[in-house]
């Protein structure tokens, strides 16, 4: 690994962090029908083991940076809507493919809240971008009263734009230097604590293969987690970041070899087609930006 660029390096942790974010959806699925807040907290009960042990180990303050607690919060309240929105829509649409798509609208959202709230400029090309990319969510959503599946399709959008907003205050945060490991061990901590509650008093029992995959949900998780801020660290976002749209690509495969030979209608693949061509010219786009910026 110390023999390739930082580029190389940002485009494997991507790669591996889109491959356990595929797993995480797969696992979820496999652990069957049980409360969504049940899976969310074991989700989080992992990653916060996870982050506490980092922290630990590498002796970092357990404490925000000055300034940073009520956007810590404000990321929480976010993240965990958007993780229950895509954790709806992963275990009740047919394809979890789908559900992996709209969650991947939250690079759009992300874009449209940070020029709201950090006063961020989007250029024309930009919002192109983001209404191409909201057309491509509706063929995957398929907007109708016939659709069966339009309830946990919303969802899945609005888990995307739970995790736009959460992206944004983290963002923010490390704008102000905020320790992105402490960033992921307040959410986990958060987390846990809000739906520890539902299990004190609606725990549903689970068989050992049940549990087993919700413990890989977790672990899975904190690899995506822990994969993305390391790809960050090593090149920026808009050298690596559509990489991150592999992420389908695994999930596709796995929902039809695990899941029931899972093979998405052609509207939706057309919406995946749209949303991925907006990406890689987001991705483009950024690219010579940058580049004109430092001739």
């Amino acid at each position: 690994m110390n023999k390739l660029n930082d580029k190389t390096k940002g485009i494997l942790c991507i790669l591996f962090s889109a491959f356990c974010f595929s797993g995480m959806s797969s696992f979820i699925n496999l652990s069957g029908d049980l409360p969504i807040a049940q899976k969310v907290f074991f989700r989080n009960l992992v990653a916060l083991f996870i982050a506490s042990s980092v922290l630990l180990k590498n002796n970092e303050k357990i404490r925000p940076q000055k300034g940073c607690l009520k956007y810590h919060i404000l990321r929480s309240t976010a993240g965990i809507l958007g993780v229950f929105g895509n954790f709806y829509a992963t275990t009740h649409m047919s394809h979890t493919a789908d559900a992996a798509m709209l969650n991947k609208m939250s690079p759009f959202f992300t874009l449209i809240f940070s020029a709201i709230f950090l006063r961020e400029k989007v250029k024309p090309k930009q919002a192109l971008a983001i209404i191409g990319a909201f057309i491509g969510a509706m063929f995957v959503i398929k907007p109708s009263f016939d659709n069966t599946e339009l309830l946990p399709s919303l969802s899945g959008f609005f888990g995307g734009l739970g995790a736009g907003a959460a992206y944004t205050c983290v963002r923010h945060m490390g704008n102000k230097g905020e320790n992105s490991h402490f960033t992921v061990f307040f959410f986990s901590a958060f987390s846990v604590a809000v739906t520890a509650p539902y299990l004190v008093f609606f725990y549903q029992p689970m068989s050992a293969r049940q549990f087993v995959y919700l413990l890989l949900v977790g672990v899975c998780a904190a690899g995506g987690q822990y994969g993305i801020t390391a790809a960050y660290t090593f090149a920026p976002s808009r050298e690596i970041s559509v990489y991150d749209y592999s992420n389908i690509i695994f999930t596709a495969i796995e929902g039809y070899l695990f899941l029931g030979h899972q093979i998405p209608d052609i509207l939706s693949i057309v919406g995946y087609i749209l949303i991925c061509l907006m990406a890689v010219w987001m991705f483009f786009y950024n690219k010579k930006e940058h580049t004109l910026k430092n001739v």
